[in-house]
């Protein structure tokens, strides 16, 4: 749930990616599109006093801390507003190079999960370190896979590259729609 984005994940069972989600007849408040609400302008959903006003439900100073893009923190920003993917963050970055950099956060992390997990071989038994390796592998895998899945979606709207300073993604777009049942059944 990189910056508050949320309800990205495949319909059904959660477990993978699918922000273009959109099943005929189901609730519109189920599917990805209403929460992320990704378009040209920008993502996320409205919820200040302004849109939903969701952040009503807030006591004072919380509502007022949530209601304002410049006050809201930045792991709550895209639950309660709709930003251009030109925002400027904190950092000075854009919106949507933090949301690009967030999800390569998520590779790198688990790669380096992996790479401390292979150092206390030594001190765990066989089983167990081989369990938890393969559950590391899966985890890398999935990493890559809700990164490039994610951002090559996102990207569509955002019309934005993703910084060169990230890996490059690995699947297509296209790719990544149509073989999503094969990942899960994978895992």
């Amino acid at each position: 749930m990189p910056l508050g984005l949320h309800h990205i994940f495949a319909f059904g069972h959660h477990y993978g990616p699918e922000p273009w989600c959109d099943v005929l007849g189901a609730r519109p408040d189920w599917m990805p599109k209403y929460y992320h609400n990704a378009q040209d302008n920008g993502v996320g959903f409205d919820r200040t006093s302004n849109g939903s006003n969701a952040v009503g439900q807030y006591h004072s100073p919380l509502r007022e801390e949530f209601n304002n893009t410049e006050t809201c923190p930045e792991k709550y920003l895209l639950w309660f507003h709709h930003v251009s993917w030109t925002y400027k963050m904190k950092d000075g970055h854009t919106l949507w190079d933090n949301l690009c950099y967030a999800y390569d956060r998520g590779v790198k992390q688990v790669r380096q999960f992996q790479i401390v997990w292979d150092k206390s071989e030594q001190f765990i038994d066989s089983n167990r370190f081989a369990e938890v390796q393969s559950r590391l592998r899966i985890q890398a895998h999935d990493a890559v896979w809700w990164k490039d899945a994610c951002l090559l979606y996102f990207q569509q709207f955002s019309k934005r590259p993703i910084p060169y300073s990230i890996e490059r993604p690995v699947y297509e777009l296209g790719d990544l729609k149509k073989i999503k049942l094969n990942m899960i059944q994978h895992n």
